[in-house]
C-alpha cells in the first residue's frame, strides 16, 4: 500500500503501514535520528503519528536500522517495542535483504563483481577508511554489485551488501576511484541534486531501493520498493549494460 506524500508530511512518503510496522521512503539530507532539538526522520514521523492519531500518551517509535543522512530510500520503523526487537534481530543476523542503487563517477570495470575490504570507523568522526587486513580495528566489508547503465555522469550500480559497515558503499566505491555522485566527503567532484549552502542538507546518489524482511506479526516475507528522488539521473541518455 502506497500513500500519496501530499496526504502526510511533505518530505517523506509512507510505503506501507501494517499494524505496528511502518515502512517509509527516507528523503536525503535528513538524519535518521538526531540529538534532542534537531530535526530527524524519527521526529517527523513521531509528529505525524501524534497529529494523526492523537494518542493520550507519547508516541513510541522504534528504529531498528539507519541510513546515512545524505542517502535516501526504504526504511522500516515500529510503533511497538516488541516489534522493534524482532526487527532489530533480523538486521543483526543479516536476515533482511537490502538492495541499493548508487550512481558513481567513472566507468566501473569490471561491470559486475565483488568488493572486499577491511574498514575502520574513524574515532570521533562520521567517517570510515579502508585499512590493511591486519589493522587491529579493521572489520571485513563485502558487497556485490552489477552495472545497470552508464551515462555521461558515470555508472549506475545495483548493490547488495553482505556486511553492514559505516559508510560501506561510499568508502568501498571511492577507494576504487568511483565516488558516489555528490559525496564530497569521499572525494566526489560531480555535484548531485539541489544545492544547499548547508552541506548537511545535500544529497548523494545512494538510495535504498528495496527492503525485504519477515513481518513480525503474520510471519510472512514482505518486500518494499522505494523510488529515488526525482532529481536522480534518467535512463534517457544512458546505455544499458548486459
Amino acid at each position: 500500500m502506497v500513500f500519496s506524500v501530499r496526504m502526510f508530511e511533505p518530505d517523506f512518503q509512507i510505503l506501507c503501514e501494517d499494524g505496528p510496522v511502518l515502512v517509509v521512503n527516507k528523503p536525503p539530507g535528513l538524519p535518521t535520528q538526531a540529538p534532542p532539538g534537531i530535526e530527524s526522520l524519527e521526529t517527523r514521523i513521531k509528529a505525524f503519528l501524534k497529529a494523526r492519531d492523537n494518542p493520550p500518551h507519547d508516541v513510541y517509535l522504534g528504529v531498528p536500522h539507519r541510513l546515512d543522512r545524505p542517502a535516501s530510500g526504504a526504511m522500516v520503523f515500529a510503533t511497538r517495542r516488541r516489534t522493534t526487537q524482532k526487527l532489530a534481530k533480523q538486521f543483526e543476523y543479516r536476515e533482511v535483504k537490502k538492495l541499493y542503487w548508487a550512481c558513481v563517477e567513472g566507468r566501473v570495470d569490471p561491470i559486475e563483481g565483488t568488493w572486499q575490504d577491511h574498514l575502520w570507523k574513524v574515532y570521533g568522526k562520521p567517517q570510515a577508511e579502508v585499512v590493511p587486513a591486519d589493522h587491529p580495528e579493521g572489520r571485513l566489508a563485502v558487497l556485490h554489485y552489477r552495472t545497470l547503465t552508464v551515462g555521461p555522469w558515470g555508472t549506475w550500480l545495483e548493490i547488495t551488501l553482505e556486511t553492514g559497515r559505516t559508510h560501506q558503499i561510499r568508502v568501498q566505491a571511492a577507494s576504487r576511484g568511483y565516488p558516489v555522485l555528490g559525496d564530497s566527503q569521499y572525494g566526489a567532484k560531480t555535484p548531485f541534486g539541489p544545492h544547499y549552502e548547508d552541506e548537511r542538507l545535500r544529497a548523494i546518489a545512494l538510495h535504498a531501493r528495496t527492503l525485504e524482511f519477515v513481518h513480525p506479526g503474520h510471519k510472512q516475507a514482505v518486500s518494499f520498493t522505494a523510488d529515488p528522488p526525482d532529481f536522480w539521473p534518467t535512463i534517457e541518455g544512458s546505455s544499458p549494460v548486459a
